[in-house]
């Protein structure tokens, strides 16, 4: 996303996949204070568009982060 969105800071957290969902959001407000991430659980919806101050944070069913968390 950083082609989209440069100059945010850290924009990706790949680190994250398999730690809990509401810690990881924890670790990316804190790494880069100008984002705020969401938690995305798989009943979610969400609108799919590309904000540069949003990390969404898809984890599965048992709240596990699933995919790396990214900027946009």
């Amino acid at each position: 996303m950083s082609e989209f969105c440069p100059d945010v800071g850290k924009s990706s957290w790949p680190e994250l996949v398999g730690v809990a969902g509401d810690s990881a959001v924890a670790t990316i407000e804190k790494e880069n204070p100008s984002v705020d991430a969401v938690v995305i659980t798989p009943d979610d919806s969400y609108l799919p568009a590309i904000f540069c101050d949003r990390v969404l944070v898809f984890v599965d069913s048992n709240g596990i982060v699933e995919r790396v968390p990214n900027v946009g």
